[in-house]
């Protein structure tokens, strides 16, 4: 049971875009072939999926480029040859053929690697089955199962031979939502819904009990719930004064002092508040920027509103940038607007030793643009790329397939989704190349690309079936090793 590697065990990102070294996915599973209608909404799935082509057809793209950028030798020369294999055995951990990268890391592999221990592996089976109301006699059954099919059962919630024992987590593929790496320390998520407390659980063992994060086991931070939540009314326990609930969609580590919290549907006030409170006093961070976005499904978390591009590029959702702009215009319209607009978006920055003190900044552009200039000291001046080239109803529409959510590969170099055409324009007109992922995996078979020489490129990924998830490549991600910019 060992990840090394990738400069050792390192664990620490100080930027969204620095050169990406390892990073924690999750490829899907057996599980989201078994999301039915009438339950998506309830396990937080948009809609229900083409397993198959989601898989071979658009997500194994993605373990591919992550590979070839983050640990080439598993990749180069043998694209051909995992293409004609129809079991995929290449991408399943525990299968003898599996590339086994410590750079690019399924938790699922990790979950497997936990279950060797006997002991882990009651402890782990009797939590599940506690939250899952599993009889004796199966959380007898399951202490028998290999420990990769038993972390296959664990995430799917169904056996082998397709019989289902409990609700499937098809939102594991969003790796970012379990945890964030903040410099050193991983912030442990407390998601929002019922239905991702297995994912949480299976999560905390992995980073409690794998050996690739032994040696920072003492920088795990796991947020407080309020201690007297217990004894809250119902309705008490869900406002956003009470609730504490934090997912890692609206946590960026956008430099190495600067933190970005959003508060949204899944991120509560108070969680920010407590988060805000640990890192300034384990001095981790200096300045924290709490972003309040409305409660909306067509948002869910800051990241599918923005992400950076760029050391000085973002790319970001035109009608949001803005509010504080909006907000400060004095025709009836506005001047009536319900809270002045500025109930549902806001932003407040925080600073260690002052927090009590916080200073207010009108509208995500400016606080963008501070970031790059002062926080990272980008020579370049500031730009901005808007989601569907901030053109109606285009902007709104391609937000939706997740155009504003983008994985860094390194600076300048992204990944997102091959449907959002006119966000896609709008990176040609800033001089990005855009390639699609089986064009860019040919030419490094070729080598007539190199990913070490690669600039200013936007990578399509195929997303008909992605993109219906609810979620773009940022959140199919969560980093745990970056260069600094």
């Amino acid at each position: 049971m060992t990840t090394g590697s990738a400069s050792g065990s390192a664990i620490k990102v100080s930027s969204e875009t620095g050169t990406l070294k390892r990073l924690l996915i999750h490829s899907p599973d057996r599980g989201l072939g078994k999301v039915v209608p009438s339950k998506a909404q309830d396990w937080l799935f948009e809609d229900i999926v083409h397993l198959d082509t989601m898989r071979r057809g658009e997500y194994d793209y993605y373990v591919k480029l992550l590979l070839y950028f983050l640990d080439p030798d598993k990749i180069k020369g043998r694209v051909g040859e995992i293409d004609n294999d129809p079991s995929r055995s290449f991408f399943i951990p525990g299968s003898e053929n599996y590339f086994a990268s410590d750079c690019v890391v399924d938790i699922q592999r990790l979950l497997g690697e936990i279950l060797e221990d006997a002991q882990t592996r009651v402890k782990l089976t009797a939590a599940i089955c506690g939250i899952e109301r599993c009889s004796y006699r199966i959380q007898e059954e399951l202490y028998t199962y290999d420990p990769h099919e038993l972390a296959k059962i664990f995430i799917s919630g169904s056996y082998s031979d397709k019989r289902m024992l409990f609700a499937p987590l098809p939102n594991l593929i969003f790796t970012r939502d379990i945890g964030i790496v903040i410099n050193d320390h991983i912030l442990l998520n407390k998601p929002a819904k019922a239905a991702r407390t297995r994912e949480s659980i299976l999560a905390q063992f992995v980073f409690f009990y794998h050996p690739l994060f032994e040696h920072i086991r003492e920088n795990l931070i796991e947020i407080p719930e309020n201690e007297r939540h217990f004894l809250l009314p119902d309705d008490e326990k869900a406002s956003d004064f009470h609730r504490c609930t934090l997912e890692g969609g609206d946590v960026m580590m956008v430099s190495p002092k600067h933190l970005l919290i959003g508060c949204s549907e899944r991120t509560s006030l108070y969680a920010a508040q407590q988060v805000m409170k640990i890192l300034f006093d384990k001095n981790i961070v200096e300045k924290i920027s709490i972003i309040k976005i409305p409660k909306k499904r067509d948002y869910m978390h800051i990241d599918t509103i923005f992400t950076q591009v760029k050391k000085n590029i973002w790319v970001l959702l035109g009608s949001l940038a803005r509010l504080g702009d909006e907000a400060k215009k004095k025709d009836v319209l506005h001047f009536f607007a319900p809270a002045d607009n500025r109930g549902e978006f806001r932003i407040l920055q925080f600073r260690k030793g002052n927090a009590k003190q916080p200073r207010e900044i009108e509208n995500l552009e400016d606080l963008l643009s501070e970031i790059s200039a002062e926080d990272l000291g980008a020579s370049e001046p500031v730009k901005f790329i808007y989601s569907g080239g901030n053109e109606f109803p285009y902007g709104e529409r391609e937000q939706w397939t997740d155009s504003c959510n983008l994985l860094a590969l390194k600076d300048g170099v992204v990944i997102g989704y091959d449907r959002n055409d006119k966000t896609l324009d709008a990176f040609r007109k800033e001089g990005f190349k855009i390639i699609t992922a089986k064009d860019l995996l040919e030419k490094f078979e070729t080598d007539e690309l190199s990913p070490s020489t690669l600039a200013d490129t936007f990578i399509m990924l195929p997303s008909a079936e992605l993109s219906r998830a609810r979620g773009g490549s940022h959140c199919m991600s969560m980093p745990l090793l970056r260069e600094f910019l």
